[in-house]
């Protein structure tokens, strides 16, 4: 009886849990929402694994489409025109490096796809992307999540004080964060913290990597391509295209695409909680620390080789 009475209990507190993490996520940063999901599921556990996994692929896809509404592409493109050679080789390169380093590692094949999308592209939201196109699991999902997130904050804080220590102009710091800096957040934070020149720059290049989610996003559906099985198209990001085109032609007012693009990060955010929520111990234990040893690599090696071409411009 007193065993009964302590598993209810114990599933009715990770329900309560649940319930208010999930709206609380809305409110917290994308890394937060993440980890409380991961720390619920790994001492309460997932009290609706099912619904999260449901729920997850569906608000992630239309989490992607909003975000659309926030960009516009003359001015992504026409800001980061003279990074755009250099965005071209880097993201080709880290991609096909962390497929390679990936097998090296061991790291299962959409694991290291989407942590190398993630560092190659704009973190967390190319993964976002990625991850339903190539089907990729909760587990997959997270520890690439999990894998980004804890090097993106590291580069908020030290970027700028190497930057310092080598005495790199604001032009050379702008472009070498967003190039070697994950997410598009701590691109920002990162050139703000160095100066105006450098967060204009930074942000702009980074706009223009942003855009490579739509190429990456299609080509992967052929990558990834099950022998015998169709090619299947993924139209959230046609719609996110689309979503991008009516913003750049359509004139529609800021104060309406800035409450969708607002409530689809808030959206984006619970849906990191959810993933979260599907990682496991076991699979924690199984797969150990190759992941984030492969995102260190990736982010080594773009990091220093970005670093050095900069200094010669």
């Amino acid at each position: 009886m007193t065993a009964t009475r302590t598993t209810l209990s114990r599933r009715t507190v990770s329900q309560i849990l649940f319930v208010g993490l999930l709206a609380g996520s809305a409110f917290l940063s994308p890394a937060l929402a993440l980890f409380a999901g991961i720390a619920l599921a790994l001492t309460l556990g997932n009290p609706y694994s099912s619904f999260a996994k449901r729920a997850s692929k569906i608000a992630l896809q239309a989490s992607v489409v909003g975000i659309g509404f926030g960009m516009n592409l003359h001015e992504s493109l026409a800001a980061g025109r003279d990074g755009m050679l250099f965005t071209i080789v880097s993201v080709v390169g880290v991609m096909i490096l962390g497929v390679v380093l990936g097998r090296l590692l061991r790291v299962d094949r959409k694991g290291s796809y989407l942590i190398a999308s993630g560092t190659a592209i704009c973190g967390g939201s190319a993964i976002a992307a990625v991850g339903p196109v190539i089907d990729a699991d909760d587990d997959q999902m997270s520890l690439s999540l999990v894998t980004i997130f804890v090097l993106n904050a590291v580069a908020l804080f030290i970027f700028p004080v190497i930057g310092e220590a080598l005495d790199l102009t604001q032009s050379q710091f702008g472009m070498w964060a967003a190039i070697a800096i994950h997410d598009t957040s701590s691109v920002v934070g990162a050139g703000a913290a160095y100066g105006d020149e450098a967060l204009q720059i930074a942000t702009t290049v980074k706009l223009t990597r942003a855009l490579w989610i739509i190429p990456l996003a299609l080509v992967s559906t052929f990558v990834f391509r099950s022998r015998g099985k169709r090619v299947a198209i993924p139209w959230f990001i046609l719609l996110f295209v689309a979503a991008m085109t009516l913003n750049t032609y359509t004139g529609i007012p800021s104060a309406v695409t800035g409450t969708i693009v607002d409530v689809s990060h808030r959206v984006l955010c619970m849906t990191l909680f959810l993933i979260g929520c599907g990682l496991s111990m076991s699979v924690v234990r199984t797969v150990g620390v190759r992941p984030l040893l492969l995102g260190v690599a990736l982010w080594a090696i773009i990091s220093v080789a970005t670093l050095a071409v900069v200094t010669m411009l």
